[in-house]
């Protein structure tokens, strides 16, 4: 487990630095997509590494949040192939075999939370929140794959949105790690990147809906 553990610390550290260069290169180009990719790729190794420690230990808690968490990378990256969806697009197997794990485990935590807390760890609120966020996060996505998007940009929204929203899992990673040793235990270690998180992606949305926005011609006056 040792091995799964520095893989994990060392992929967790690489995900939470490479995010804002990403963020802060030009979309869409060379330099904006490879970083893109490292970053998923790190994501991918935090999500492998973190499932069999914490079901060695056992900690369900953390399996299941580890699911959604590189769900939201994963999904972020997918839309971007999935551009053709608002005309005449299909999504393939593997993008309704991500969604559907990702539904089933992230409602499996929501409900263990509520019935049977000691299987997550008596992880309360915590835990319904993640589920409940990671519920949206899949059908959000494969209701795209059935009702065609009607906003030519969809992709990008969509892409913007789910990689904010595996950074706030790396956020949250560290958060929990880092500042209990601090400050001692408390849930809100596990909730505040959400609080923080979601307002940015809702604030980031509206301004680029602003700026996609069919511009208006203004009428010539005589």
């Amino acid at each position: 487990m040792r091995v799964f553990l520095g893989l994990h610390i060392a992929a967790g550290a690489s995900s939470f630095l490479l995010a804002p260069v990403a963020l802060a290169t030009a979309k869409g180009g060379k330099a904006h997509r490879l970083w893109g990719m490292v970053y998923l790729w790190s994501m991918g190794v935090v999500a492998a590494t973190a499932l069999p420690m914490a079901l060695y230990r056992p900690v369900l808690f953390l399996a299941l949040v580890a699911v959604f968490s590189f769900y939201a990378a994963f999904s972020g990256y997918r839309v971007t192939k999935l551009k053709a969806l608002a005309r005449d697009g299909s999504a393939e197997p593997v993008d309704w075999i991500a969604g559907g794990i990702t539904f089933c485990s992230s409602a499996a935590l929501a409900l263990l939370a509520i019935f049977l807390p000691a299987m997550v760890q008596h992880m309360g609120i915590v835990a319904i929140v993640f589920g409940l966020l990671g519920m949206r996060l899949a059908a959000v996505q494969m209701v795209s794959f059935v009702r065609k998007p009607k906003e030519k940009m969809f992709w990008w929204y969509s892409h913007l949105g789910n990689m904010i929203g595996s950074y706030i899992a790396a956020w949250t990673a560290f958060s929990v790690v880092t500042l209990p040793r601090l400050f001692g235990n408390s849930f809100f270690f596990w909730l505040w990147p959400t609080a923080v998180g979601v307002p940015a992606i809702v604030l980031t949305t509206i301004y680029y809906k602003r700026k996609f926005a069919p511009k208006t011609k203004v009428a010539a006056t005589a």
